[in-house]
């Protein structure tokens, strides 16, 4: 198994799209759960390039390929986790705010949560208060995640916090808030429960945010 596993991981690092579903395959032939290459293939090797990220060992465009293959693997493999009712780390909802229709951050972010072992509800961009809190009162994440790639749109994020304070909801979800123009004195102003810089920091401030 180790073998299999650590060909997984190579291929994921190193960007390899193309291979990551063969080897997803061999692996599943030769009788690895599947629970056990998503937590010891693609959670452990995302978590190296979140560290590696973090240490600016790799940039953006290796953050992206290496997301980019493993949910290519991950696409494959989750018939297999919900046949084997493989555990999650948790249900994130997450979106772009009304009005900022930027995708390339949040997209980023989703792909590293996926790979974390979460579970993700994507809602795209320009988002409306009233769908992020449709959302939380209906998939009842433990996470909800916010982007604003755009100065102007970045009230927005305490527009949905109010809208989820006015539903009751508030205290039912954990608010992380990131993007270019936001700052952890932003977050706290707002009412928001974390700030991540980037996607790597996003999951660990998840983690985090939930004791794992």
């Amino acid at each position: 198994m180790v073998d299999i596993i650590n060909k997984i991981k190579d291929a994921v690092m190193s960007g390899q799209a193309d291979q990551i579903q063969a080897l997803v395959k061999e692996a599943l032939a030769a009788d690895v759960k599947a629970s056990d290459i998503l937590k010891e293939g693609f959670i452990a090797v995302m978590d190296e390039v979140g560290e590696k990220m973090s240490k600016d060992e790799i940039f953006i465009p290796e953050v992206l390929a290496a997301a980019k293959t493993m949910q290519t693997g991950l696409d494959l493999l989750k018939p297999y986790l919900v046949e084997s009712e493989s555990e999650y780390t948790g249900k994130v909802v997450i979106g772009s705010v009304k009005g900022d229709v930027h995708d390339i951050g949040k997209n980023m972010v989703c792909m590293m949560f996926e790979g974390a072992g979460f579970e993700v509800i994507d809602l795209g961009v320009n988002v409306p208060d009233e769908e992020f809190v449709e959302n939380v009162k209906n998939q009842q994440p433990q996470i909800l995640a916010l982007s604003s790639l755009y100065t102007p749109t970045m009230l927005a994020m305490k527009d949905v916090i109010d809208a989820l304070t006015d539903a009751g909801l508030r205290d039912k979800v954990k608010i992380i808030v990131g993007g270019a123009p936001v700052t952890q004195l932003f977050a706290d102003d707002i009412g928001a429960d974390g700030y991540a810089p980037d996607a790597s920091k996003a999951v660990l401030k998840a983690k985090e945010l939930l004791g794992n």
